[in-house]
């Protein structure tokens, strides 16, 4: 690449930067469905034909503001998985929903952006999954972990025959290797850890649940316990 190419590459990454940043303040301010490409051309002294080059439309910058919020919160999981290596499984497990919550009550809006209300007009498109897997993968990590060493402990409730195929097909479209009972207990499991999130970040705790950081360990450790970590 030649000098000139590597200037306008970093310009681009610096300016796109810019935009995402101001979006962030937009989001922040007025909410999602209040985004205008117009309004942050405005705020970082772009004609809006410029800040087209970056991102087309709304839905172009969204899902760029999507991706992100997604892989920062992915990265935390994975540095606690990681920090809790020699740890127990419960450990390991407690620590990963520890960061989601601190990275949740860290970032309030870029929470609200991906698991809020639906920001209308816009659907997500398939390029965000990955992103959005990231925290679910570590999970299946952990619980794989478990049922391909020492085993996984029996689950509290037993599955329904009628939910078995829907586990079968969960297990092998995302989590290979794990029985359905397993799978369809940790997805259950993920649901109520973002409920919990939500609940607390959202204001439905308000003057339910005092200390709320004692409430969620007990909560996390019951969670473990539903997917068979002991």
């Amino acid at each position: 690449m030649s000098t000139a190419q590597g200037a306008r590459a970093r310009a681009r990454i610096e300016v796109t930067a810019a935009i995402k940043e101001e979006a962030r303040r937009q989001l922040a301010k007025d909410g999602a469905a209040k985004l205008s490409l117009r309004a942050v051309a405005r705020e970082l002294g772009m004609v809006s034909s410029a800040l087209y080059r970056y991102f087309p439309n709304r839905d172009e910058l969204l899902t760029a503001l999507i991706i992100d919020a997604y892989d920062s919160l992915g990265e935390a999981a994975e540095r606690a998985r990681d920090g809790a290596a020699d740890a127990s499984p419960v450990a390991r497990w407690t620590a990963v929903c520890e960061a989601v919550r601190d990275w949740a009550l860290a970032h309030p809006h870029e929470y609200a952006l991906i698991y809020g209300s639906p920001v209308p007009g816009y659907a997500a498109p398939e390029t965000t999954i990955p992103a959005a897997a990231r925290v679910g993968l570590v999970f299946i990590g952990i619980v794989r972990d478990v049922h391909q060493g020492p085993g996984l402990a029996d689950l509290p409730l037993p599955s329904p025959a009628a939910l078995r195929p829907e586990g079968e097909r969960m297990a092998a479209d995302f989590a290979p290797g794990l029985p359905p009972e397993a799978i369809t207990a940790l997805v259950a499991a993920w649901a109520q850890l973002f409920g919990l999130v939500s609940f607390e970040l959202f204001g439905q705790f308000h003057k339910v649940v005092e200390d709320r950081e004692t409430f969620f360990r007990h909560a996390v450790a019951v969670l473990a316990h539903g997917v068979g970590l002991r």
